[in-house]
Protein backbone atom coordinates (compact mmCIF):
# COMPACT_ATOMS: atom_id res chain seq x y z
CA UNK A 1 0.00 0.00 0.00
CA UNK A 2 1.34 3.42 -1.00
CA UNK A 3 1.03 6.34 1.36
CA UNK A 4 0.59 9.80 -0.06
CA UNK A 5 2.45 12.76 1.27
CA UNK A 6 2.16 16.44 0.51
CA UNK A 7 4.57 19.25 -0.19
CA UNK A 8 4.12 23.00 -0.53
CA UNK A 9 4.57 24.73 -3.87
CA UNK A 10 4.08 28.33 -4.92
CA UNK A 11 2.03 29.19 -8.01
CA UNK A 12 2.13 32.49 -9.93
CA UNK A 13 -1.35 33.82 -10.70
CA UNK A 14 -0.01 35.79 -13.67
CA UNK A 15 1.97 33.27 -15.72
CA UNK A 16 1.02 29.96 -14.07
CA UNK A 17 4.57 28.79 -13.29
CA UNK A 18 5.19 27.05 -9.96
CA UNK A 19 8.25 27.18 -7.69
CA UNK A 20 9.52 25.29 -4.69
CA UNK A 21 9.93 28.46 -2.59
CA UNK A 22 8.30 31.87 -2.32
CA UNK A 23 9.56 34.93 -4.19
CA UNK A 24 8.36 38.51 -3.89
CA UNK A 25 8.82 38.85 -7.66
CA UNK A 26 7.98 35.99 -10.01
CA UNK A 27 11.23 34.81 -11.71
CA UNK A 28 9.32 33.97 -14.91
CA UNK A 29 7.11 36.98 -15.62
CA UNK A 30 8.69 39.52 -13.20
CA UNK A 31 5.32 40.42 -11.66
CA UNK A 32 5.25 41.35 -7.96
CA UNK A 33 3.19 39.66 -5.20
CA UNK A 34 1.63 37.07 -7.49
CA UNK A 35 2.89 33.86 -5.80
CA UNK A 36 0.54 31.93 -3.52
CA UNK A 37 1.07 28.60 -1.77
CA UNK A 38 -0.82 25.36 -2.32
CA UNK A 39 -0.34 21.76 -1.27
CA UNK A 40 0.66 19.12 -3.80
CA UNK A 41 0.00 15.49 -2.94
CA UNK A 42 2.62 13.03 -4.13
CA UNK A 43 3.13 9.29 -3.86
CA UNK A 44 6.14 7.38 -2.64
CA UNK A 45 8.51 6.11 -5.29
CA UNK A 46 7.59 2.74 -6.69
CA UNK A 47 6.69 0.94 -9.87
CA UNK A 48 3.05 0.57 -10.83
CA UNK A 49 1.55 -1.54 -13.57
CA UNK A 50 -1.91 -0.06 -13.16
CA UNK A 51 -3.58 2.50 -15.41
CA UNK A 52 -3.91 2.52 -19.17
CA UNK A 53 -1.75 0.27 -21.31
CA UNK A 54 -0.17 1.29 -24.60
CA UNK A 55 -1.85 0.46 -27.91
CA UNK A 56 -0.63 0.04 -31.46
CA UNK A 57 -1.26 2.93 -33.85
CA UNK A 58 -2.60 0.60 -36.57
CA UNK A 59 -5.18 -0.79 -34.13
CA UNK A 60 -6.36 2.69 -33.20
CA UNK A 61 -6.73 3.76 -36.83
CA UNK A 62 -8.96 0.85 -37.91
CA UNK A 63 -12.53 2.14 -38.13
CA UNK A 64 -11.75 4.84 -35.59
CA UNK A 65 -12.65 7.99 -37.48
CA UNK A 66 -13.15 11.18 -35.52
CA UNK A 67 -16.78 11.20 -34.44
CA UNK A 68 -18.01 14.74 -34.09
CA UNK A 69 -21.27 15.89 -32.55
CA UNK A 70 -23.07 18.68 -34.39
CA UNK A 71 -24.34 21.54 -32.23
CA UNK A 72 -26.86 22.53 -34.95
CA UNK A 73 -25.16 25.94 -34.87
CA UNK A 74 -23.12 26.26 -38.05
CA UNK A 75 -21.09 29.14 -36.64
CA UNK A 76 -20.06 27.11 -33.58
CA UNK A 77 -19.34 24.00 -35.66
CA UNK A 78 -17.17 26.12 -37.98
CA UNK A 79 -15.06 27.45 -35.10
CA UNK A 80 -14.71 23.99 -33.51
CA UNK A 81 -13.58 22.47 -36.81
CA UNK A 82 -16.75 20.60 -37.76
CA UNK A 83 -18.47 20.02 -34.43
CA UNK A 84 -17.76 18.78 -30.92
CA UNK A 85 -15.21 16.00 -30.81
CA UNK A 86 -15.75 13.37 -28.15
CA UNK A 87 -13.13 13.63 -25.44
CA UNK A 88 -12.33 17.29 -26.18
CA UNK A 89 -11.63 19.76 -23.38
CA UNK A 90 -12.72 23.28 -24.37
CA UNK A 91 -12.20 26.62 -22.64
CA UNK A 92 -14.62 29.48 -23.42
CA UNK A 93 -13.57 32.93 -22.23
CA UNK A 94 -15.12 36.36 -22.45
CA UNK A 95 -15.90 39.52 -20.52
CA UNK A 96 -18.84 39.54 -18.05
CA UNK A 97 -22.21 39.91 -19.76
CA UNK A 98 -20.96 39.17 -23.27
CA UNK A 99 -23.15 36.05 -23.57
CA UNK A 100 -21.00 33.04 -22.63
CA UNK A 101 -23.73 31.32 -20.60
CA UNK A 102 -26.34 32.09 -23.25
CA UNK A 103 -24.18 30.57 -25.98
CA UNK A 104 -23.55 27.50 -23.82
CA UNK A 105 -27.31 26.97 -23.42
CA UNK A 106 -27.80 27.24 -27.18
CA UNK A 107 -25.09 24.61 -27.70
CA UNK A 108 -26.83 22.26 -25.24
CA UNK A 109 -30.15 22.83 -27.00
CA UNK A 110 -28.71 21.87 -30.37
CA UNK A 111 -27.26 18.54 -29.20
CA UNK A 112 -29.55 15.51 -29.23
CA UNK A 113 -27.46 13.54 -26.72
CA UNK A 114 -27.58 14.00 -22.96
CA UNK A 115 -26.01 17.21 -21.61
CA UNK A 116 -25.18 18.31 -18.07
CA UNK A 117 -25.04 22.04 -17.28
CA UNK A 118 -23.22 22.88 -14.04
CA UNK A 119 -23.99 26.45 -12.99
CA UNK A 120 -22.12 27.21 -9.79
CA UNK A 121 -22.70 30.96 -10.19
CA UNK A 122 -26.48 30.66 -10.36
CA UNK A 123 -29.11 28.25 -9.10
CA UNK A 124 -30.58 25.70 -11.47
CA UNK A 125 -33.91 27.56 -11.26
CA UNK A 126 -32.28 30.78 -12.48
CA UNK A 127 -30.73 28.94 -15.42
CA UNK A 128 -34.13 27.40 -16.22
CA UNK A 129 -35.74 30.87 -16.28
CA UNK A 130 -33.08 32.15 -18.69
CA UNK A 131 -33.49 29.06 -20.88
CA UNK A 132 -37.25 29.69 -21.07
CA UNK A 133 -36.72 33.35 -21.96
CA UNK A 134 -34.45 32.57 -24.92
CA UNK A 135 -36.55 29.64 -26.10
CA UNK A 136 -34.30 26.72 -25.15
CA UNK A 137 -36.15 23.41 -25.43
CA UNK A 138 -34.38 20.15 -24.68
CA UNK A 139 -35.50 16.86 -23.16
CA UNK A 140 -31.91 15.74 -22.53
CA UNK A 141 -30.53 18.72 -20.61
CA UNK A 142 -29.80 18.28 -16.89
CA UNK A 143 -29.16 21.35 -14.69
CA UNK A 144 -27.20 21.50 -11.44
CA UNK A 145 -26.10 24.34 -9.17
CA UNK A 146 -23.37 22.24 -7.49
CA UNK A 147 -19.92 23.76 -6.90
CA UNK A 148 -18.22 20.84 -5.11
CA UNK A 149 -15.80 19.23 -7.57
CA UNK A 150 -16.17 15.71 -6.13
CA UNK A 151 -19.99 15.90 -6.31
CA UNK A 152 -19.77 17.17 -9.89
CA UNK A 153 -17.56 14.25 -10.91
CA UNK A 154 -19.92 11.82 -9.16
CA UNK A 155 -22.85 13.33 -11.07
CA UNK A 156 -20.97 12.97 -14.36
CA UNK A 157 -20.18 9.32 -13.62
CA UNK A 158 -23.84 8.67 -12.77
CA UNK A 159 -25.49 10.42 -15.76
CA UNK A 160 -22.74 9.67 -18.33
CA UNK A 161 -23.57 12.73 -20.51
CA UNK A 162 -21.97 13.43 -23.88
CA UNK A 163 -21.44 17.12 -23.07
CA UNK A 164 -20.73 18.89 -19.75
CA UNK A 165 -20.81 22.67 -19.29
CA UNK A 166 -18.90 24.09 -16.29
CA UNK A 167 -20.08 27.65 -15.63
CA UNK A 168 -17.66 28.81 -14.44
CA UNK A 169 -14.30 27.28 -13.49
CA UNK A 170 -13.67 30.19 -11.07
CA UNK A 171 -16.59 29.07 -8.87
CA UNK A 172 -15.80 25.33 -8.71
CA UNK A 173 -14.06 24.25 -5.50
CA UNK A 174 -12.13 21.21 -4.32
CA UNK A 175 -12.65 21.19 -0.55
CA UNK A 176 -9.51 19.07 -0.10
CA UNK A 177 -7.44 22.19 -0.83
CA UNK A 178 -6.98 24.93 1.71
CA UNK A 179 -7.78 27.87 -0.58
CA UNK A 180 -10.72 29.90 -1.84
CA UNK A 181 -12.62 29.36 -5.12
CA UNK A 182 -11.02 31.19 -8.01
CA UNK A 183 -7.52 31.02 -6.54
CA UNK A 184 -4.75 29.74 -8.83
CA UNK A 185 -4.40 26.48 -6.89
CA UNK A 186 -8.16 25.78 -7.09
CA UNK A 187 -8.40 26.55 -10.79
CA UNK A 188 -5.34 24.45 -11.54
CA UNK A 189 -6.46 21.43 -9.51
CA UNK A 190 -10.09 21.53 -10.67
CA UNK A 191 -9.01 21.93 -14.28
CA UNK A 192 -6.66 18.96 -14.06
CA UNK A 193 -9.29 16.68 -12.50
CA UNK A 194 -11.92 17.69 -15.05
CA UNK A 195 -9.39 16.97 -17.80
CA UNK A 196 -8.92 13.45 -16.42
CA UNK A 197 -12.69 12.91 -16.36
CA UNK A 198 -12.96 14.20 -19.93
CA UNK A 199 -10.31 11.86 -21.35
CA UNK A 200 -11.19 8.78 -19.29
CA UNK A 201 -14.92 8.94 -20.09
CA UNK A 202 -14.48 10.24 -23.67
CA UNK A 203 -16.91 13.12 -23.19
CA UNK A 204 -16.73 16.75 -24.28
CA UNK A 205 -16.39 19.32 -21.49
CA UNK A 206 -16.87 23.08 -21.91
CA UNK A 207 -15.39 25.15 -19.11
CA UNK A 208 -16.30 28.84 -19.00
CA UNK A 209 -13.73 31.31 -17.68
CA UNK A 210 -13.73 35.01 -16.94
CA UNK A 211 -11.13 37.35 -18.38
CA UNK A 212 -8.95 39.97 -16.71
CA UNK A 213 -8.76 43.70 -17.47
CA UNK A 214 -5.95 42.95 -19.91
CA UNK A 215 -8.24 40.60 -21.88
CA UNK A 216 -6.60 37.34 -20.76
CA UNK A 217 -8.43 34.42 -19.19
CA UNK A 218 -8.26 34.75 -15.41
CA UNK A 219 -6.29 32.13 -13.50
CA UNK A 220 -3.02 30.36 -14.21
CA UNK A 221 -1.83 30.43 -17.80
CA UNK A 222 -1.40 26.67 -17.75
CA UNK A 223 -5.21 26.35 -17.96
CA UNK A 224 -4.95 27.43 -21.60
CA UNK A 225 -2.16 24.92 -22.24
CA UNK A 226 -4.17 22.16 -20.58
CA UNK A 227 -7.25 22.37 -22.83
CA UNK A 228 -7.64 21.23 -26.43
CA UNK A 229 -9.43 24.35 -27.66
CA UNK A 230 -9.49 27.96 -26.46
CA UNK A 231 -12.42 30.10 -27.59
CA UNK A 232 -13.03 33.80 -26.96
CA UNK A 233 -16.45 35.42 -27.21
CA UNK A 234 -15.95 39.06 -28.11
CA UNK A 235 -18.42 41.92 -28.27
CA UNK A 236 -19.23 45.41 -27.09
CA UNK A 237 -22.36 46.78 -25.47
CA UNK A 238 -22.88 49.31 -28.26
CA UNK A 239 -23.07 46.54 -30.89
CA UNK A 240 -25.54 43.67 -31.13
CA UNK A 241 -23.15 41.23 -32.79
CA UNK A 242 -20.84 38.82 -31.00
CA UNK A 243 -17.71 37.18 -32.43
CA UNK A 244 -16.68 33.69 -31.35
CA UNK A 245 -12.97 33.32 -32.09
CA UNK A 246 -10.72 30.27 -31.86
CA UNK A 247 -7.14 31.02 -30.81
CA UNK A 248 -6.13 27.42 -30.15
CA UNK A 249 -7.61 24.24 -31.61
CA UNK A 250 -5.93 20.85 -31.66
CA UNK A 251 -8.70 19.44 -33.86
CA UNK A 252 -9.29 22.25 -36.35
CA UNK A 253 -8.13 25.56 -37.82
CA UNK A 254 -7.11 28.33 -35.44
CA UNK A 255 -8.30 31.93 -35.65
CA UNK A 256 -11.59 30.77 -37.16
CA UNK A 257 -14.56 33.00 -36.26
CA UNK A 258 -18.30 32.63 -35.88
CA UNK A 259 -20.61 35.66 -35.99
CA UNK A 260 -23.77 35.94 -33.87
CA UNK A 261 -26.36 38.60 -33.17
CA UNK A 262 -27.48 39.10 -29.57
CA UNK A 263 -31.18 39.81 -29.04
CA UNK A 264 -34.09 39.11 -26.72
CA UNK A 265 -34.14 35.48 -27.84
CA UNK A 266 -30.43 34.99 -27.19
CA UNK A 267 -27.88 34.29 -29.89
CA UNK A 268 -28.83 34.04 -33.56
CA UNK A 269 -26.40 33.14 -36.32
CA UNK A 270 -25.37 35.75 -38.88
CA UNK A 271 -25.32 34.04 -42.27
CA UNK A 272 -23.64 36.87 -44.19
CA UNK A 273 -21.34 38.92 -41.92
CA UNK A 274 -20.12 41.13 -44.78
CA UNK A 275 -23.61 42.50 -45.40
CA UNK A 276 -23.98 43.20 -41.68
CA UNK A 277 -20.71 45.15 -41.48
CA UNK A 278 -21.45 47.09 -44.69
CA UNK A 279 -25.14 47.88 -44.24
CA UNK A 280 -24.41 51.42 -42.98
CA UNK A 281 -21.30 52.10 -45.03
CA UNK A 282 -20.40 55.63 -46.04
CA UNK A 283 -20.51 56.58 -49.74
CA UNK A 284 -18.57 59.28 -51.60
CA UNK A 285 -16.89 60.50 -48.44
CA UNK A 286 -13.09 61.01 -48.27
CA UNK A 287 -11.29 58.66 -45.91
CA UNK A 288 -13.30 55.45 -46.37
CA UNK A 289 -12.71 52.26 -48.30
CA UNK A 290 -13.58 48.55 -48.19
CA UNK A 291 -11.07 45.94 -47.08
CA UNK A 292 -11.72 42.19 -47.60
CA UNK A 293 -10.55 40.69 -44.31
CA UNK A 294 -9.92 36.99 -43.79
CA UNK A 295 -10.94 35.61 -40.38
CA UNK A 296 -9.72 32.02 -40.29
CA UNK A 297 -11.00 30.63 -43.60
CA UNK A 298 -13.89 33.10 -43.90
CA UNK A 299 -13.63 36.34 -45.93
CA UNK A 300 -15.45 39.29 -44.33
CA UNK A 301 -15.65 42.71 -45.96
CA UNK A 302 -15.08 45.59 -43.54
CA UNK A 303 -15.34 49.35 -43.95
CA UNK A 304 -12.12 51.16 -43.00
CA UNK A 305 -12.40 54.81 -41.98
CA UNK A 306 -9.72 57.44 -41.48
CA UNK A 307 -9.93 61.04 -40.36
CA UNK A 308 -6.98 63.41 -40.77
CA UNK A 309 -7.28 66.92 -39.40
CA UNK A 310 -4.96 69.76 -38.46
CA UNK A 311 -3.73 69.44 -34.90
CA UNK A 312 -3.88 72.25 -32.35
CA UNK A 313 -1.62 70.38 -29.92
CA UNK A 314 2.16 70.25 -29.68
CA UNK A 315 1.98 66.45 -30.01
CA UNK A 316 -0.60 65.33 -32.63
CA UNK A 317 -3.17 62.72 -31.59
CA UNK A 318 -2.98 59.17 -32.94
CA UNK A 319 -5.82 56.71 -32.38
CA UNK A 320 -6.65 53.31 -33.90
CA UNK A 321 -9.85 51.40 -33.16
CA UNK A 322 -9.66 47.74 -34.24
CA UNK A 323 -6.15 48.05 -35.71
CA UNK A 324 -2.66 47.83 -34.24
CA UNK A 325 -1.57 51.29 -33.08
CA UNK A 326 2.14 50.60 -33.71
CA UNK A 327 1.38 49.34 -37.21
CA UNK A 328 -0.52 52.56 -37.93
CA UNK A 329 2.54 54.62 -36.98
CA UNK A 330 4.66 52.62 -39.45
CA UNK A 331 2.12 53.29 -42.21
CA UNK A 332 2.19 57.01 -41.40
CA UNK A 333 5.99 56.99 -41.67
CA UNK A 334 5.78 55.26 -45.10
CA UNK A 335 3.24 57.85 -46.28
CA UNK A 336 5.49 60.72 -45.26
CA UNK A 337 8.76 59.24 -46.53
CA UNK A 338 7.65 57.54 -49.76
CA UNK A 339 4.65 59.64 -50.79
CA UNK A 340 5.60 63.07 -49.42
CA UNK A 341 2.39 63.47 -47.37
CA UNK A 342 3.40 65.27 -44.18
CA UNK A 343 1.62 64.09 -41.01
CA UNK A 344 3.72 66.05 -38.52
CA UNK A 345 1.04 68.57 -37.53
CA UNK A 346 -2.04 66.40 -38.15
CA UNK A 347 -4.25 64.29 -35.94
CA UNK A 348 -4.95 60.83 -37.38
CA UNK A 349 -7.83 58.58 -36.35
CA UNK A 350 -8.46 55.06 -37.69
CA UNK A 351 -11.68 53.08 -37.21
CA UNK A 352 -12.78 49.65 -38.39
CA UNK A 353 -16.57 49.88 -38.50
CA UNK A 354 -18.51 47.28 -36.53
CA UNK A 355 -16.02 46.70 -33.73
CA UNK A 356 -14.08 44.02 -35.60
CA UNK A 357 -10.44 43.72 -34.51
CA UNK A 358 -8.02 42.88 -37.29
CA UNK A 359 -4.45 41.64 -36.91
CA UNK A 360 -3.66 41.12 -40.58
CA UNK A 361 -0.83 42.80 -42.56
CA UNK A 362 -3.09 42.67 -45.64
CA UNK A 363 -5.01 45.64 -44.21
CA UNK A 364 -1.96 47.94 -44.54
CA UNK A 365 -2.75 49.23 -48.04
CA UNK A 366 -6.40 49.92 -47.18
CA UNK A 367 -5.37 51.85 -44.06
CA UNK A 368 -2.75 53.81 -46.00
CA UNK A 369 -5.18 54.71 -48.80
CA UNK A 370 -7.91 55.89 -46.43
CA UNK A 371 -5.44 58.13 -44.57
CA UNK A 372 -4.25 59.63 -47.87
CA UNK A 373 -7.84 60.03 -49.08
CA UNK A 374 -8.81 61.96 -45.94
CA UNK A 375 -5.65 64.06 -46.01
CA UNK A 376 -6.15 65.01 -49.69
CA UNK A 377 -9.95 65.27 -49.25
CA UNK A 378 -10.58 63.02 -52.26
CA UNK A 379 -13.02 60.07 -51.96
CA UNK A 380 -12.24 56.52 -53.04
CA UNK A 381 -14.62 54.82 -55.50
CA UNK A 382 -17.52 53.02 -53.82
CA UNK A 383 -17.16 49.76 -55.77
CA UNK A 384 -13.44 49.31 -55.05
CA UNK A 385 -11.78 46.96 -52.54
CA UNK A 386 -8.16 47.38 -51.45
CA UNK A 387 -5.74 44.98 -49.78
CA UNK A 388 -2.00 44.36 -49.54
CA UNK A 389 0.87 44.42 -47.08
CA UNK A 390 2.98 47.58 -47.25
CA UNK A 391 6.74 47.35 -46.75
CA UNK A 392 8.98 50.10 -45.40
CA UNK A 393 10.18 50.85 -48.92
CA UNK A 394 6.64 51.53 -50.10
CA UNK A 395 6.37 48.19 -51.89
CA UNK A 396 3.12 46.21 -51.80
CA UNK A 397 3.76 42.64 -50.71
CA UNK A 398 1.71 39.50 -51.33
CA UNK A 399 -1.14 38.35 -49.06
CA UNK A 400 -2.60 34.93 -48.34
CA UNK A 401 -5.84 33.53 -49.76
CA UNK A 402 -6.31 36.30 -52.32
CA UNK A 403 -8.81 34.32 -54.40
CA UNK A 404 -11.23 33.84 -51.49
CA UNK A 405 -11.09 37.55 -50.62
CA UNK A 406 -11.64 38.79 -54.18
CA UNK A 407 -14.32 36.16 -54.84
CA UNK A 408 -16.34 37.33 -51.82
CA UNK A 409 -15.97 40.94 -52.98
CA UNK A 410 -17.25 40.02 -56.44
CA UNK A 411 -20.30 38.23 -54.98
CA UNK A 412 -21.24 41.38 -53.06
CA UNK A 413 -21.19 43.51 -56.20
CA UNK A 414 -17.77 45.18 -56.09
CA UNK A 415 -16.34 45.92 -59.53
CA UNK A 416 -12.65 46.76 -58.90
CA UNK A 417 -9.90 45.38 -56.69
CA UNK A 418 -6.41 46.68 -55.90
CA UNK A 419 -4.02 44.01 -54.64
CA UNK A 420 -0.31 43.01 -54.85
CA UNK A 421 0.93 42.20 -58.32
CA UNK A 422 2.87 39.21 -57.00
CA UNK A 423 -0.47 37.57 -56.12
CA UNK A 424 -1.95 37.79 -59.62
CA UNK A 425 -2.96 34.39 -61.05
CA UNK A 426 -5.43 32.94 -63.54
CA UNK A 427 -8.03 32.08 -60.87
CA UNK A 428 -8.24 35.73 -59.85
CA UNK A 429 -8.25 36.96 -63.45
CA UNK A 430 -11.26 34.76 -64.27
CA UNK A 431 -13.45 36.43 -61.62
CA UNK A 432 -16.08 38.97 -62.73
CA UNK A 433 -14.19 41.89 -61.21
CA UNK A 434 -11.65 44.30 -62.70
CA UNK A 435 -8.24 43.59 -61.20
CA UNK A 436 -5.60 46.26 -60.56
CA UNK A 437 -2.36 44.55 -59.47
CA UNK A 438 0.20 47.02 -58.10
CA UNK A 439 3.88 46.84 -57.11
CA UNK A 440 4.02 49.84 -54.80
CA UNK A 441 1.85 52.46 -53.11
CA UNK A 442 2.47 55.00 -55.89
CA UNK A 443 0.75 52.74 -58.44
CA UNK A 444 -2.16 52.27 -56.02
CA UNK A 445 -2.49 56.07 -55.70
CA UNK A 446 -2.57 56.50 -59.47
CA UNK A 447 -5.54 54.11 -59.67
CA UNK A 448 -7.38 55.63 -56.71
CA UNK A 449 -6.93 59.23 -57.90
CA UNK A 450 -7.68 58.31 -61.54
CA UNK A 451 -4.17 59.24 -62.71
CA UNK A 452 -2.53 57.43 -65.61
Amino acid sequence: MKRSKSKTAYLCSSCGDDFSKWFGQCPSCNEWDTLSSFNVKTKNNGLSLGGRQSKLLKDLLVNKEDKRISTNLKEVDRVLGGGLLQGSFILLGGSPGVGKSTLALHICSGIEQMCLYISAEESDQQVAIRAKRIGIKSDNLHLSGENDLNDIIANINYLKPQLVIIDSIQTIMNFELDSLPGSPSQIRDCGQKLLEVCKQNNIAIFIIGHITKEGNIAGPKMLEHMVDTVLYLEGENRYDHRILRSIKNRFGATFEVGIFSMGEKGMTEVKNPSEMFLEERSLNIPGTCIYPSLEGTRPILVEVQALVSKSTLNIPQRSANGFDYKRMNIILAVLEKRMGLSMVNKDVFINLVGGLKIDDPAADLAILCTIASSSLDKPIKNNLVILGEVGLGGEVRSVNNLYQRISESSKLGFKDAIFPKSNLNKKVENLSITTHPVKNVKEAFQIILNKN
